[in-house]
């Protein structure tokens, strides 16, 4: 494996796309850290710290969690990616209602272009409005938009409050989640892996080091009327350790899982050359959508609770703040919701990506069929009976991973901040982007003839030692060049975030 990450800095291409995407991604984490003008972050962050296992598990935790703790950072990047995200499932909805819509979605390349300007556009109206009620949410009343807050233990977090303030303040919010949408896009255009998915992804890790350091509290250095209990702190954690990775190899083992339905090809005589006479197979993986239904659910449910939370927050008025205490995080609405969106939002992606007429239709114009199935439409038929029940399936996995932070939490008594890196959505996308990034970088190895991270023999065709040689050490040369200014800066950067660090604690 370690020489893979050598051969992808070799291939210039996958290398520039490489530190393109972290050029990118480090860019998102520094907006994440740059405040609002004119709001004191502080007091959000000494609460956060204070209520880090309680407040986690809110769904302000959740989305703070989404935004990589740019909400506690007040920061221009506090919206996160979420409106982009809820637009495109509002457009993806709205291909089941307006004909129009629908049209767009079958016509290819153009369709697909005036979507995603429809998107981008709803994204801004989005962006706007959360940021209108945000803002004027903190400024009027924030205890109810962040429960718990008070502004007479942690201190105003906008001093100075003003119209101006909230102009200023709407147009660095909507502005840093257009640039956040925009970055996203070019990432997957230009870039390695998904862009979306990997600034989520990002953010979610960002949180890993505080993580770590609480689970040592947690379990290593309690007080000791706080480690009384059935077992020992150590024996916990070594449990918890062992956890982890059977959660982890579980994820991978479902979304890589499959189940491969034989198909036989007959045989043609096409000229000369006959064709066909093949035995092969059809994958259908048992996780089809991913990781989609889990962040469309969590989106949804984030959406009708921000909104009315910061209805409620800002006009004061308590038939809103109620509403959103009903879907709050903890009570059983939650979970009823939250399981049966991710349900429904498994086979809606199902349904738009796995067209199981167009593929029979495709087997049969190549000669292909199921053994025992006729072709046509009773092959469709069967395919649609296979993949119903492999959704449901993967539907179910996806709700029993993404509650099992809230199982921890209130069985055991397990910090949020450390349940949520033992499952839930955070685990679901870390997990399910990086499989998928990594299966970009062995695609575009193996296409150039180097071994992948899954080493299955050695690669043919490839060019003799010396020649060979001289061209990758040319190219790391070309890549120090290019990048070694980069490189330096962002050495830099690191050594005197670490210090930083050391100094404040």
């Amino acid at each position: 494996m370690l020489s893979a990450f050598v051969n992808c800095l070799k291939i210039p291409e996958l290398r520039q796309r490489i530190f393109f995407t972290l050029t990118l991604l480090f860019i998102a984490r520094v907006g994440a850290n740059i405040p609002l003008p004119g709001l004191d972050p502080l007091p959000l962050k000494d609460f956060f710290a204070e209520q880090a296992s309680a407040a986690s598990g809110t769904l302000v935790g959740i989305y703070n969690m989404f935004t990589g703790g740019a909400l506690q950072n007040g920061a221009i990047f506090a919206l996160g990616i979420m409106p982009y995200i809820s637009a495109s499932i509002i457009m993806q909805l709205m291909g089941a209602v307006f004909p129009f819509i629908a049209r767009l979605q079958q016509e290819g390349d153009i369709g697909r272009q005036k979507i995603n300007q429809y998107t981008r556009y709803l994204t801004i109206f989005i962006c706007a409005v959360q940021a209108i009620l945000l803002v004027t949410a903190l400024m009027k009343n924030p205890g109810t938009l962040i429960p718990g807050f008070s502004t007479e233990a942690y201190g105003a977090i906008i001093p100075n409050q003003n119209f101006w303030f909230l102009v200023t303040s709407v147009i660095f919010l909507t502005t840093g989640c257009t640039l956040l949408m925009w970055m996203g896009e070019q990432i997957t255009q230009n870039g390695i892996g998904n862009g979306i998915s990997l600034i989520i992804m990002v953010g979610i890790i960002s949180d890993l080091p505080s993580a770590v350091a609480a689970a040592y509290t947690h379990f290593f250095d309690r007080p000791a009327d706080l480690a009384q209990g059935v077992m020992s702190p150590v024996t916990q954690g070594i449990l918890m350790l062992v956890m982890l990775f059977v959660v982890v190899a579980g994820i991978v083992a479902v979304t890589q899982a499959q189940r491969k339905i034989p198909v036989q090809y007959a045989k043609r005589v096409v000229g000369r050359k006959m064709y066909g006479g093949q035995s092969s197979f059809l994958p259908l993986k048992i996780n089809y959508s991913g990781v989609m239904p889990v962040i469309f659910a969590s989106a949804i449910l984030m959406f009708p609770y921000q909104f009315f939370q910061y209805l409620g927050s800002a006009f004061e008025m308590s038939f809103f703040l109620d509403l959103s205490s009903a879907i709050e995080r903890g009570e059983w609405l939650y979970y009823v919701v939250y399981g049966s969106l991710i349900l429904v939002f498994s086979y809606f992606w199902v349904s738009l990506m796995f067209k199981p007429s167009q593929i029979a239709d495709e087997l049969k114009k190549n000669g292909g069929y199921v053994p025992g199935v006729r072709p046509g439409s009773p092959t469709a038929k069967f395919l649609d009976f296979v993949m119903t029940r492999l959704t449901l399936a993967g539907a179910m996995f996806l709700t029993l991973i993404a509650v099992m932070p809230d199982l921890l939490f209130s069985l055991y008594q397990i910090p949020y901040k450390i349940a949520m890196f033992f499952g839930g959505t955070g685990m679901l996308i870390t997990v399910g982007v990086l499989l998928d990034t990594m299966r970009q970088i062995e695609t575009q190895l193996l296409q150039r003839h180097y071994d992948g991270f899954l080493k299955k023999g050695k690669s043919r065709n490839r060019k003799s030692g010396r020649s060979q040689q001289m061209i990758e050490n040319v190219g790391i040369q070309e890549f120090w060049v290019v990048w070694k200014g980069l490189i330096v800066i962002a050495s830099v950067l690191f050594v005197l975030g670490i210090v930083a660090s050391f100094l404040n604690n």
